[in-house]
């Protein structure tokens, strides 16, 4: 059995940000060698999601929308976690309720997704750098 390791690393210019990541991760499938096998993708940091869903501008306008009404950004003070001086407490929301990682399987050596799966990075607390880890295991 194979295995294979690399972290993706991303520093958005905005606090929340949803990126396409799935060309790096068939990359990585193509590095690893796996022809059979199982990808894992999660986020390294609290704040920030892994997940599948389709390439749409207008769903991820809804995202933000319908992720700002659960847990809005502000007022800051609203949160018992930026008592302790952070700013942050709706990104570790968004992050628990998008996920932190997507598991795909690898058929002949592509990803095997369904009709318009596409793996994202979603950040909720952006303007720093933070990583993804991409873990390939199979034959």
């Amino acid at each position: 059995m194979k295995s294979y390791r690399k972290e993706l690393w991303f520093n958005t210019s905005r606090r929340r940000e949803y990126i396409n990541i799935t060309h790096l991760v068939e990359e990585c499938v193509r590095e690893s060698g796996v022809q059979e096998g199982i990808v894992l993708c999660n986020a390294m940091h609290i704040t920030a999601s892994v997940f599948i869903n389709d390439d749409e501008g207008g769903l991820h306008s809804d995202f933000e929308k319908w992720l700002e009404g659960l847990a809005p950004e502000k007022p800051y003070d609203e949160y018992r976690h930026n008592d302790t001086g952070e700013d942050n407490a709706d990104a570790h929301l968004k992050r628990t309720v998008m996920g932190r990682e997507a598991v795909v399987a690898i058929t002949k050596g592509r990803l095997d997704f369904g009709p318009w799966e596409e793996i994202f990075y979603g950040e909720f607390d952006g303007k720093r750098k933070k990583r993804v880890l991409v873990k390939i295991i199979g034959e």
